[in-house]
């Protein structure tokens, strides 16, 4: 099974970004952190960063992947373009979010991604992202 992990805008910066709202690990450290899970699970995993919305597209494009996990970020509220690219593919997805969108600010709340998500994890920190990949393995094995 192979499952591509896509990290969204400024995601780059966590451990320097609001630590308060965000937490103090690096994304290197969930980066990790999954790829010693998905070892476990036996998962390829694919794993990207971008800040730039077309290159998010073009990676969900390629569809080289069973199963996707992204963490859309900023664009979670903005992107019709990513949502509609997701949608396409018609590939599971998982929605990720390290912080609970639906108890901050009202912008946070509305989901582009959601609509078109096999499920959503917000709220776990780093670990949302373990749990992410946990559904992903069993959403292929059903």
């Amino acid at each position: 099974m192979k499952v591509l992990v896509i990290h969204g805008p400024n995601l780059n910066m966590l451990g320097k970004r609001e630590p308060e709202i965000y937490g103090t690990f690096s994304l290197n450290e969930v980066n990790k952190k999954m790829t010693a899970l998905a070892s476990e699970l036996k998962i390829k995993l694919s794993i990207m960063q971008s800040n730039s919305e077309a290159g998010i597209i073009g990676k969900i494009q390629e569809m080289d992947y069973d199963a996707l996990i992204i963490n859309p970020a900023a664009y979670t509220h903005t992107s019709i373009a990513i949502r509609d690219a997701i949608s396409a593919t018609g590939k599971p997805v998982i929605e990720v979010h390290i912080s609970n969108i639906h108890k901050r600010e009202e912008f946070r709340r509305k989901s582009y991604i959601a609509e078109v998500a096999t499920g959503q994890i917000s709220g776990f920190g780093a670990d949302s992202y373990l749990l992410a990949l946990r559904a992903a393995k069993n959403i292929r094995s059903r």
